[in-house]
């Protein structure tokens, strides 16, 4: 039977391969504009981009923590 813990931690990561899979998209969106000769958008874009790195650490912490109460 799955507990809440377990569905809550399920769906964290669901959550955190959509935000991997926007980061890898974004940045190759940024490379093709500072290809293009827009460096500061390449830049503002990666700042942007640590924001998602950042909220991703939080989001594996809590699901370990979920994970760990489920065993």
């Amino acid at each position: 039977m799955t507990t809440q813990n377990e569905t809550i931690a399920d769906v964290l990561e669901l959550i955190a391969l959509n935000q991997i899979a926007l980061r890898a998209g974004i940045e190759e969106l940024a490379k093709w504009v500072l290809e293009r000769g827009s460096k500061d958008i390449h830049t503002s874009v990666l700042t942007a981009l640590q924001t998602l790195d950042t909220n991703a650490e939080g989001i594996d912490s809590a699901i370990k923590i979920l994970r760990q109460e489920c065993s």
